[in-house]
């Protein structure tokens, strides 16, 4: 089917993305291509930051702090609003971008991804606007008294690594709380996902924002444009999503300055399955939870844990659910899957379904690499899999695989469901299904991760904690969380 994308891949120019700096657009020490992960074709040419631009990039957001965090939060308030509105004015080109760059359906860049990158920025002005501090009357010798009242300071420049899997949403989710309470800010994208990080530079530019307040640098991480960053002593604060290796290793060049940080990191997420659940619903929400955005969520599930009675019907209705997804161009209406982000993470991926094979895994579907024609196959696809029969101290249940895989396995009694759920380093996300109100609570509570679902999956109110514990991070984002990391709590006294 020949679709708008199909026509621009492999034909249109590749775009050309520099860095912002200083409000002005700047090149790099040297260029990379990001090749489209739909067909292998290469979509952009990325200017990389080097040691330097990224030295030019921090200066200017500490330039410019004073400034943003002394301009009036009915000022800082109208800019966050109007950014908010030029994404959507520019809803098509960021739909575009965000579709090269993954290769996720464009349905789902249209109704999460870009639709919740300008819901950040409301809906944290609008957090911030509604802040109050808190105030206490406090004794004193004298009996004059005394009162206490807290107020809240920015760090002053923030350094934001976001991730390739949501990569607009992740941006947005940490740039907006950290301009909304006067940070200025330098953000590096994954060096696979450039493009959208690029258009939201450029509405930074049309809106007015002040030069140096949002600063953007290109590249690579280890050695790179993101080790620089995470390093530099003029950076006050980092936030940081991705992989937990990356996140250890920045973890260690934050405490040269003890500067504060928050991390969400990797998840090996497991979904318990009650027999008394809804199967149909439960099943829906299983197959969305391991195969959305081919597997490439940090909150998937890729171990899941089915009660012995319906195991077996559970399986194959799985099972039917992966075999009905449609791999395919991101503009056809009928595409219900999209590729990996690379060929890199391609090789990852199967090399766990190898893996798995070696361990003695039983393949319910999937397995391997479809064969797509239409000039597809030079892209990073690969099957949806489905895997029984491994032990729970198998590799592929205690490693993060980050595709669309999940095993399952048969569990007897509550208790039993519970160990096995909590057997894992990560603790990031849960989901439990059952019909059982008091069991949906109990189950909740005993999990061992930063939020737990109870029949339902991704269902995210903005204002609620979002986080993990062990390997799945440190802090939490969301609301009242997200100002807390974003802004200094300072204490004031007044003798009477």
């Amino acid at each position: 089917m020949e679709t708008r994308l199909k026509a621009i891949l492999g034909t249109r120019p590749p775009r050309s993305l520099s860095c912002y700096v200083n409000g002005a657009w700047r090149p790099g020490v040297s260029r990379f291509t990001k090749y489209s992960p739909i067909d292998g074709s290469p979509v952009a040419e990325v200017e990389e930051a080097g040691a330097a631009l990224v030295d030019e990039a921090v200066a200017a957001a500490r330039a410019a702090s004073r400034r943003w965090r002394e301009t009036p939060l009915s000022e800082r308030h109208r800019l966050l609003h109007r950014i908010a509105d030029e994404i959507e004015r520019r809803f098509d080109a960021f739909v575009e971008a965000e579709v090269l760059d993954t290769g996720r359906p464009e349905s789902q860049a249209r109704t999460l991804d870009i639709p919740r990158g300008a819901a950040n920025f409301r809906t944290f002005a609008d957090l911030v606007g509604a802040e109050s501090g808190e105030v206490f009357e406090t004794e004193t010798p004298d009996g004059a008294g005394a009162i206490n009242y807290t107020i809240r300071k920015p760090h002053g420049v923030v350094a934001i690594v976001s991730p390739w899997n949501l990569p607009f949403l992740l941006l947005t989710w940490k740039v907006a709380p950290a301009l909304a309470l006067g940070n200025c800010v330098v953000a590096k994208p994954s060096e696979e996902t450039p493009a959208t990080a690029t258009l939201l530079a450029e509405v930074m530019h049309a809106v007015g924002l002040p030069e140096g307040v949002f600063n953007l640098v290109h590249g690579h991480g280890p050695e790179a444009t993101g080790e620089f960053l995470t390093r530099h002593p003029g950076v006050d604060a980092i936030t940081f999503t991705g992989e937990t290796r990356t996140g250890a290793a920045i973890m260690r060049a934050a405490a040269e300055g003890v500067r504060p940080i928050s991390f969400e990191l990797g998840g090996k997420n497991a979904a318990i399955i009650f027999a008394d659940c809804d199967l149909e619903k439960t099943l829906d929400g299983v197959a969305r939870s391991t195969f959305l955005n081919c597997g490439q969520v940090c909150l998937c599930t890729e171990r899941i844990y089915v009660e012995r009675p319906i195991f077996d019907r559970f399986v194959q209705g799985l099972k039917e659910r992966a075999e009905r997804l449609a791999p395919g161009m991101p503009d056809d209406p009928a595409t219900t899957l999209g590729p990996l982000i690379s060929r890199e993470h391609r090789d990852k991926v199967l090399s766990y379904y190898a893996l798995a094979r070696d361990e003695g895994a039983v393949v319910v579907t999937g397995g391997g690499v479809p064969s797509l024609g239409d000039g597809l196959d030079g892209g990073c696809w690969v099957e949806p899999t489905i895997l029984t029969g491994l032990p729970q101290t198998a590799r592929l249940l205690q490693e993060e695989v980050f595709g669309p895989i999940a095993h399952i396995a048969p569990f007897d009694t509550e208790e039993e469901a519970i160990m096995l759920a909590n057997d894992t380093r990560y603790g990031l996300a849960a989901a439990i299904w059952t019909e059982n109100l008091s069991r949906g609570h109990r189950v909740a509570r005993a999990m061992e991760t930063g939020i737990a679902w109870v029949n339902s999956w991704f269902l995210r109110d903005l204002r609620t904690p979002f986080g993990g514990v062990r390997l799945s991070g440190l802090g939490r984002e969301g609301g009242a969380h997200s100002l807390a990391f974003y802004g200094e709590p300072m204490n004031i006294c007044v003798k009477l």
